[in-house]
């Protein structure tokens, strides 16, 4: 399964579309649970008006971080300060995955 987490761009074929980190989670959570797997997460920073479920996107990374599942990452924000952000996190943690 492809995840694509975005609050306004249209999902492209393939992805699994989810619009906040919560929906997100959940998503996550229900792919293991049914051993169904993730190929990659491809995430926005801003959530806008659905940053009140779980917050922005690096909020997801901080959530994999605590539980060290590390799946692949993709970024497609607009935002070079998030995107500066997210990326430090991956270089950090997802190094040796």
């Amino acid at each position: 399964m492809k995840i694509w987490l975005d609050d306004i761009r249209t999902a492209p074929l393939g992805y699994e579309c989810v619009k906040s980190v919560n929906q997100a989670k959940r998503l996550i959570e229900n792919s293991e649970q049914n051993n169904i797997e993730i190929e990659i997460l491809d995430l926005d920073h801003d959530l806008g008006d659905f940053a009140y479920d779980g917050g922005d996107g690096i909020k997801l990374l901080d959530w994999l971080v605590e539980r060290q599942t590390f799946y692949p990452i993709d970024l497609h924000t607009a935002n070079p300060v998030g995107r500066d952000n997210m990326r430090r996190m991956i270089e950090r943690y997802w190094k040796d995955s």
